[in-house]
């Protein structure tokens, strides 16, 4: 008797932010499960379950003022460690480095876009906004390579679901907005997107555009269904730029980013990894880029590279 006929009936219970976004993107991850299920003869239905996290409630701080990682995960994964839920669809962005124990990603999918856009008033790009141009963003990370592009800007903390950020352009008189293009990309409003912010300006977050979908290490079904979701090519980026983040142990307070590209024309595949750390008001920007066919190795290279050139003081200094 094969695998497939042994399955048994199961309802898969997934777990998820309840932002407009976070339920989207959650349901093309299930589209997705569905048709693996459907090829690979998996009895397998889906159910999402919403959770509200610490991040979700606290709207009127910033991030790197509410401190502490995993904001926008926690209270999703302590309902997958409780049984609640059997996965959860995360934003790798969101994702700590360190899972808590008995806790895996159990796939990456395919990443969307992985650079920061900007929607403006008037479709105008970074270098076309005037002159002390008031832009919002939550983001340390982008409000620091901002300045340090243009230091003219009035760069304004922006919470809240992509849809209010946006219509704060109006309600707020802000000039323009930063988001992550993927987001905006899941949700169908690429037509909203002004300008992309090329990554020789402003280097995305780490595991920007590409989702995490976590499980539980001794439930063997899930683990391996997702097994079939997972793409090679977007986990050896995400796993070079999340060894960065865990060699520099870094958290919201300071701004840190990282980018990793794949080349598989040779023998093997070769990563490309840049990384920055700065200070928050982007007087200082800390840049290193290597190549390397070892995911791992890579990330912990540049984080070294950039500690050796002041990032442990930055750090040090600024709560990371």
């Amino acid at each position: 008797m094969s695998t497939i006929e042994t399955k048994t009936k199961r309802t898969i219970i997934v777990g998820t932010r309840q932002s407009a976004l976070a339920l989207t993107q959650t349901g093309q991850v299930i589209e997705q499960l569905r048709d693996i299920c459907k090829r690979h003869g998996f009895p397998y239905h889906f159910e999402i379950k919403k959770i509200v996290t610490k991040g979700d409630r606290i709207l009127d701080v910033t991030l790197s003022k509410v401190g502490g990682k995993g904001l926008f995960v926690k209270e999703i994964e302590q309902a997958l460690l409780d049984g609640e839920i059997d996965m959860a669809v995360h934003s790798m962005k969101d994702m700590p480095y360190e899972l808590p124990a008995g806790l895996m990603n159990g796939a990456i999918p395919k990443r969307v876009d992985p650079r920061d856009c900007l929607v403006s008033k008037g479709g105008l790009s970074l270098s076309e906004l005037p002159a002390g141009a008031k832009v919002g963003t939550s983001s340390l990370r982008r409000a620091a390579q901002l300045k340090a592009y243009r230091p003219d800007l009035q760069l304004e903390s922006v919470r809240g679901n992509i849809d209010s950020r946006i219509r704060k352009l109006e309600t707020e008189g802000f000039d323009a907005v930063v988001l992550a293009a993927a987001g905006l990309k899941r949700m169908d409003w690429e037509d909203k997107i002004s300008a992309y912010i090329p990554a020789d300006i402003c280097i995305p977050a780490v595991g920007q555009g590409s989702l995490g979908i976590e499980c539980r290490e001794n439930d063997e079904a899930v683990r391996e269904l997702l097994a079939l979701l997972n793409d090679e090519v977007t986990a050896l980026a995400v796993r070079a730029e999340r060894s960065f983040l865990g060699t520099l142990n870094g958290g919201c307070q300071v701004p840190i980013g990282a980018y990793a590209t794949v080349d598989r024309s040779g023998a093997e595949a070769v990563l490309e990894l840049t990384g920055i750390v700065g200070t928050p008001d982007g007087s200082r920007l800390l840049k290193e880029t290597q190549s390397g066919a070892d995911p791992e190795r890579l990330g912990i290279s540049v984080a070294e590279a950039l500690r050796e050139r002041g990032a442990d003081a930055i750090l040090a200094q600024y709560g990371g």
